[in-house]
């Protein structure tokens, strides 16, 4: 289901994998762009890094411009210093789940030197110590040295920390992975690249950058790119686990893709969203509504810029997101492609304008 054919005399690959491998903080999305340039390479009409280095995809020339938007970075650690024992001190890249950090292995760097994150010993801490969730800045980075210039040569500060989580299928349709969100998007907008061209429509593929800290490269891409309108492809999270009330539980894993109502920075465009929805029971996608007004996506971004453009925002539903390790249904994947393929065809044909 993910293979994909990248063309003669290359061989096949599978992408979700290749890009959850890759290592991508915010600001330093060069690995997740080069896998995506190699795929993409020879295949759209047009590709370009832009100044804020969101990788900008044309395919198509027609009269109606559509952004489909899916972020490049990731959520991770930065190296704020160094103790003098050789622990590397670190900051959060992004909004993580602290909560599960210590012990988790780490790799450090550019040359991705293993580390682990580390955090008092639990035997040494007293009832009420040993239950407290720890801050990111309490925690720190072992990577054997033994000393702070030891430490020093490892790592200068600002230098990213990647969870070391490896891609693995957990059964014949969940996977596992760091990133899901939202290489999970980036996957899926490089198959709506594949693509044959659709007559009336330009579809402007952007993977942006900065998602995590801000919406940047969205915005930046927007206010450039002048789409009629926008949409944004995104993981999102799956709560669906013992100890969870039914309307708290946001998304459900294999229930297919994920539509908005509004998140913490955008009141969805309604008539992109009705028609989604309509095109997703016309044809028998499954589809849920996301039960969650809080967080943001590129959308959010893209919708402030010019004069205002309509936009929505459609997510893979993913276990465990802005942690070490997430998951997600290979099928709610390929619904949400096939949700998205709906719609852009339903642009090029007429039957739908915002």
């Amino acid at each position: 289901m993910l293979r994909l054919d990248p063309g003669p005399g290359r061989p096949p690959s599978d992408l979700l994998e290749e890009l959850t491998q890759a290592c991508s903080l915010s600001g330093d999305e060069g690995e997740v762009r080069a896998v995506l340039r190699r795929w993409l390479g020879g295949t759209v009409c047009e590709l370009y890094t832009d100044n804020i280095g969101n990788l900008i995809c044309r395919r198509g020339q027609g009269p109606v411009r559509v952004i489909v938007a899916a972020h490049m970075d990731e959520v991770g650690l930065v190296v704020a210093g160094h103790d003098d024992s050789g622990l590397l001190r670190v900051k959060e890249s992004g909004g993580l789940d602290v909560r599960v950090l210590p012990g988790r292995a780490v790799l450090v760097g550019r040359p991705k030197v293993p580390g682990v994150i580390g955090a008092p010993a639990v035997h040494l801490l007293d009832e009420d110590e040993a239950e407290r969730v720890l801050p990111s800045r309490e925690l720190y980075v072992d990577v054997g040295a033994r000393s702070k210039e030891e430490a020093a040569e490892v790592a200068a500060p600002g230098d990213p920390v990647y969870f070391a989580t490896s891609f693995e299928r957990l059964s014949d349709r969940v996977v596992k992975a760091k990133a899901l969100d939202d290489r999970v998007g980036c996957y899926i907008l490089a198959r709506l690249l594949l693509d044959p061209e659709r007559e009336n429509l330009t579809l402007l593929g952007v993977f942006t950058v900065q998602e995590e800290v801000g919406l940047r490269g969205a915005r930046v891409a927007a206010q450039h790119l002048a789409p009629r309108l926008a949409l944004a492809v995104d993981g999102t999270s799956a709560a669906d686990v013992p100890g969870v009330e039914p309307p708290q539980t946001c998304t459900h894993l294999g229930r297919g893709p994920a539509v908005s109502l509004m998140d913490g920075t955008i009141v969805m465009h309604e008539r992109i969203r009705e028609h989604l929805v309509g095109l997703a029971r016309r044809h028998g996608v499954p589809w849920q509504y996301r039960r969650l007004t809080t967080a943001g996506t590129d959308a959010g971004g893209i919708f402030l810029e010019r004069t205002g453009i309509p936009a929505c925002t459609v997510a893979v539903p993913c276990r465990y997101i802005h942690s070490p390790a997430s998951l997600a249904d290979l099928d709610d994947i390929e619904h949400t492609l096939t949700l998205l393929r709906l719609l852009l065809d339903s642009l090029d044909k007429g039957e739908f304008e915002p």
